[in-house]
């Protein structure tokens, strides 16, 4: 698969930890993304060791005001982490569901390891962003890339593409997102999408950590072809990305409102389809509003403008006034130019 190929949004649910280290849960939930109109499903390729280390220090704490606040980074991701050896049982089964099965790898081991799999796709995580030796290494496998910029500031974003082309791979696609989580909407800044398209020449896309379907269908509006949203069967049944997850419902609404938008954005025309020429006819048009004798001359008070459009333009309203008419002409009649005198010199 190659990001030039989409044509339609492509509509990612990311499993992250909702699986609550049940594998049934895991496919339970693949089968629930697939029904709710996903196009792909995307996992998280980690361990707690290839990702950070076991330390108890004010370093490793998490102490940011966040939903994790008390953990340690390995506890956390002890809680969070998909086992690598389910990996190649749900690519199989979200492949035969036709959904696109790709991931996120957090290091070397786990490139080699998706490699091995085969995916389609890379996914780089908007903490990974500054990572660039291990985005070096993802670029040079030539796969499509989808890079999410959530905590990059614009030459964080400027370095990681240009290492991406610099090892040869022009396949990529940069992500909006807002590192927050659960995301406030007003920081969402969507604006930066279509300038994100023009300054670095890419598709673009938004990767949305609220629980809105607002900010994916305005990112769709506004040029996004990629949009990426956690997926989770049920709020209630808790985890550490459980509080900005969607569940079924709400991610088939979101699915629904985008191909709505995208029947709606259409193409740039200004032609009329049958359907709307049809209705022209309710548009206005020069009419007699008084019976007018032959020879006798249009005023404003015996013709104007009105609904429907039968008869002339109103843009001749004023060449006609001061002519004088040919025939009789009965009140609710349409104004042809049989009926209109020429000027007399």
């Amino acid at each position: 698969m190659l990001l030039k190929d989409i044509f339609k949004t492509f509509i990612v649910a990311e499993l992250s930890a909702n699986h609550n280290h049940s594998f049934d849960l895991a496919v339970k939930t693949i089968k629930a993304a697939k029904h709710a109109g996903a196009d792909a499903i995307k996992l998280q390729t980690y361990t707690p060791d290839t990702i950070t280390i076991d330390c108890d220090n004010k370093y490793f704490r998490i102490q940011q005001g966040t939903l994790w606040d008390g953990k340690t980074l390995y506890e956390l991701y002890q809680e969070a982490y998909t086992p690598w050896d389910w990996q190649p049982k749900l690519k199989e089964i979200a492949e035969n569901l036709d959904l696109v099965f790709f991931s996120t790898p957090f290091d070397r081991t786990a490139v080699d390891f998706l490699e091995r799999l085969n995916v389609p796709i890379y996914k780089i995580a908007s903490f990974e962003i500054t990572d660039i030796p291990l985005i070096e290494y993802i670029a040079k496998k030539g796969k499509p890339i989808i890079l999410s910029t959530g905590i990059a500031e614009l030459e964080d974003i400027e370095l990681a593409v240009q290492t991406i082309r610099n090892a040869g791979n022009d396949k990529f696609a940069l992500l909006k997102c807002t590192s927050s989580y659960p995301a406030p909407v007003e920081e969402a800044n969507l604006l930066t999408i279509p300038d994100m398209k023009r300054r670095f020449n890419c598709m673009v896309g938004l990767s949305d950590h609220t629980l809105t379907t607002s900010l994916p269908v305005a990112a769709v509006a506004l040029g996004a072809k990629i949009i990426e949203k956690h997926f989770i069967l049920d709020r209630r049944l808790g985890g550490p990305d459980a509080a900005f997850s969607m569940e079924p419902y709400e991610f088939k609404r979101m699915v629904d409102e985008i191909r709505e938008v995208e029947k709606a954005l259409g193409e740039v025309s200004y032609k009329l389809s049958d359907r709307v020429k049809k209705n022209k006819i309710f548009s206005r048009s020069l009419f007699a509003v008084k019976d007018i004798k032959k020879g006798e001359e249009f005023t404003e008070e015996n013709i104007r403008s009105i609904r429907p459009g039968n008869g002339l333009h109103p843009k001749y309203l004023y060449d006609i006034i001061g002519r004088k008419a040919k025939v009789d002409i009965k009140r609710g009649t349409p104004l042809g130019w049989k009926v209109v005198k020429r000027r007399e010199l």
